[in-house]
């Protein structure tokens, strides 16, 4: 078995509000499962989809996807900030080799990645984003415009064919969603402040930081009490995008419409992009099955918390 597969949400609140015990032994249950599922896998490469949360992408240049020759972390929420172990020359070959077959995709020597990148790297390694290496690839999934889901099918199609013919045990890794519409700010309705945050926020000082975060942790408090105002969970539409990952049917993903997913799922249910890509990638390399799936929607976490792990047929 030289491909495999995890995808799974993530959330800034995980160490900082407390859902009810028995969901967080859910979730740590989950937690382990995908630990075991990795150490039994043991990749040699992780390729890991993530969104960005106007940490490292900004308005000032958004791109629709980015591979990281070089990347560090950002820190935010008290994630990983430090360099990763990034592979240069297979990032490059691999970012040719997307390019070449007709999709643009951005580049960086200087990539900067969030918790959404990192997280499931620190739950799987304990802490320790760096223990392998990682080529980190960012898919928009914040920042109008979108490219169609089909666009983003077709870029982890390419990705996954990349390694089609290695012998090295590639970890392809999604991270994001499901259902949620935490309190990231819309470029169509952002105040000034706002604006000049998602246009030019590198880089904030400890109190901004901490003022921004501290809004994010105040509205996972008050989501779980039912006193936020913001968009509900969606289990059903969690549960029917689980089914469409679980199926195979790969083109089942360009379905999904923007317009639709903010309505129904939250402003910020487009990082499933990133499982779509994972999946996609995986299902280059043949037919697979899904072996482990966990999934519950957890106010606290401002999340339908999902966890899923693949291997080839």
């Amino acid at each position: 078995m030289t491909h495999a597969l995890l995808c799974m949400s993530h959330t800034p609140l995980l160490e900082f509000t407390n859902p009810p015990a028995e969901v967080k032994a859910a979730v740590e249950s989950a937690f382990d499962q995908a630990r075991a599922f990795v150490e039994d896998f043991n990749p040699d490469l992780v390729v890991n989809f993530g969104p960005d949360h106007y940490n490292g992408f900004f308005y000032d240049l958004m791109p629709p996807f980015c591979i990281g020759y070089q990347a560090k972390g950002t820190g935010d929420y008290d994630s990983f900030a430090g360099d990763l172990d990034v592979p240069t020359e297979i990032a490059e070959k691999l970012a040719q080799y997307v390019i070449d077959r007709d999709i643009d995709t951005a580049i960086s020597r200087q990539m900067e990645v969030d918790h959404g990148a990192v997280q499931p790297m620190e739950i799987i390694y304990r802490g320790n984003p760096a223990a392998k290496p990682m080529i980190p690839i960012f898919v928009n999934s914040v920042a109008r415009p979108f490219v169609k889901m089909s666009r983003v099918r077709h870029f982890g199609t390419a990705v996954g064919e990349y390694f089609k013919s290695t012998d090295q045990k590639v970890l392809f890794i999604g991270s994001g969603g499901l259902s949620h519409d935490p309190p990231v700010p819309q470029i169509a309705t952002a105040t000034p402040e706002q604006r000049r945050l998602l246009t030019d926020g590198r880089n904030p000082t400890p109190e901004a930081r901490a003022a921004r975060q501290a809004r994010v942790i105040n509205t996972g408090i008050a989501f779980a009490k039912g006193e936020a105002d913001i968009m509900d969970l969606n289990p059903e539409w969690d549960r029917a995008f689980l089914e469409v990952c679980k199926s195979g049917n790969i083109e089942a993903f360009d379905a999904y419409t923007v317009e639709e997913m903010d309505a129904v799922a939250g402003h910020s249910s487009h990082e499933v992009r990133t499982w779509v890509a994972a999946y996609s990638a995986l299902r280059a390399n043949g037919e697979y099955e899904v072996t482990y799936e966990f999934y519950k929607p957890i106010k606290e976490y401002i999340a339908g918390f999902g966890v899923t792990t693949a291997v080839l047929k």
